[in-house]
């Protein structure tokens, strides 16, 4: 019998950790959890109102019951008792100038006008390009790389480090081979 996977991807805003995250989910028939759709509380606009740390990882718990599964996100410490069931963590390092390219693309495919100047989201979305731009900087007041880095450096779980720039299939086969090089094979 093949255990159930139990896998962590994560990464700065943009590095494709939602998009590995659902494929991996699709590829394996495993649940798919993003962090996001539990950390924000849903208003219109949306990101406006955080939910409380305490009600998140109960929430995500149940979401990701109790077989395999791939979370997606960062907690940055909020949601650390959800990494003692953790098989991998796969973290996904892009480069700044791809990361934001792709932040802005999605932003405004999601939110089209309501981003632009003059939008009700306009000052919402400076504010999150503002935040993602601040990743690599260590002093950053928020998610950055060198908390990231400290973080894996002191988790038990295996750590598979991966180009975020690399084709989604060749991610997957990526964590594929780390799942069979772990003893876990892929279905």
């Amino acid at each position: 019998m093949v255990p159930e996977h139990r896998i962590y991807v994560t990464g700065a805003a943009g590095s494709g950790v939602t998009t590995l995250g659902r494929v991996l989910s699709s590829g394996l028939g495993l649940v798919h959890v993003d962090c996001d759709d539990f950390y924000w509380m849903p208003t219109d606009p949306p990101y406006t109102t955080k939910r409380p740390a305490a009600e998140r990882v109960p929430l995500i718990r149940r979401a990701l019951g109790d077989g395999g599964w791939v979370l997606t996100g960062s907690f940055d410490g909020w949601g650390d008792p959800l990494i003692d069931r953790v098989g991998l963590i796969v973290f996904l390092s892009t480069p700044q100038a791809v990361r934001l390219a792709r932040l802005a693309a999605r932003e405004r495919e999601r939110f089209g006008d309501r981003i632009l100047p003059g939008g009700d989201m306009h000052g919402i979305n400076r504010s999150f390009m503002d935040w993602a731009a601040g990743y690599e900087q260590p002093r950053f007041n928020g998610r950055n790389r060198a908390r990231h880095e400290a973080w894996l450096a002191r988790q038990t779980a295996p750590v598979l480090r991966l180009d975020g720039e690399t084709s989604p299939s060749d991610l997957v086969a990526a964590v594929a081979a780390a799942l069979a090089e772990l003893g876990r094979p892929a279905p």
